[in-house]
């Protein structure tokens, strides 16, 4: 093995309670929207794209209202991350660390352009990854964008870590292995390596 891609979501961090902040104070305002959402509807939400979450959340908008939100919700949700980030999962900063000594580390999610940005601006932890993807910046899918950082940094053995059946899939599309994050949102019953908190990474590389 010769590179780690890790989800980002679930993964590395719980961003919920920073996002619903930000998100929230924008529902609020919006005429077509009753009420604003909890920790349970945005968790259901872990590891789709932004169509997906916007049909997902807000089923009573017509598509070009759930859109005009999206960008709203992603106008308020960037700078606010990059202000406040969100929680780190136990001991991610260390274990990075010494992973990046041995590998070459990315980060491949389904998030909008600039979700990454922030939570590289607010944790400085960019200085640990060679590379990241998202459908923001390319419109693919995640297996696609996996393929992209593979073909794109010429990896020639590497794993993905992730925490939904989407990661799952995705890895599954690259051809590549799979580690299932299970301290994290999704439940995934078929893996490669399964880890109960991140710093167990230690035990599998």
């Amino acid at each position: 093995m010769d590179s780690i891609i890790f989800d980002l979501d679930g993964t590395l961090w719980d961003p919920i309670e920073s996002v619903l902040e930000a998100w929230n104070k924008t529902i609020i305002d919006h005429e077509g929207l009753k009420q604003g959402i909890t920790r349970k509807h945005l968790a259901g939400t872990m590891g789709l794209q932004m169509k997906e979450i916007g049909k997902k959340l807000f089923p009573e908008l017509n598509e070009e209202e759930r859109e005009q939100l999206l960008k709203d919700l992603s106008r308020r949700e960037i700078p606010h991350l990059s202000k406040n980030g969100g929680q780190l999962y136990d001991h991610v900063e260390k274990i990075l660390e010494k992973l990046s000594e041995k590998y070459k580390l990315f980060i491949v999610s389904n998030c909008q352009d600039g979700y990454i940005e922030a939570f590289y601006e607010y944790h400085g932890l960019d200085r640990h990854f060679i590379d990241y993807e998202n459908p923001g910046r390319t419109g693919l899918s995640k297996g696609e964008n996996i393929k992209l950082i593979i073909d794109r940094n010429q990896l020639k053995d590497p794993v993905y870590i992730g925490d939904t059946e989407g990661d799952r899939k995705a890895a599954k599309d690259a051809g590549i292995p799979f580690v299932y994050a299970s301290y994290g949102f999704g439940k995934v019953e078929s893996y490669d390596y399964r880890i109960q908190s991140f710093d167990e990474l230690l035990n599998i590389f």
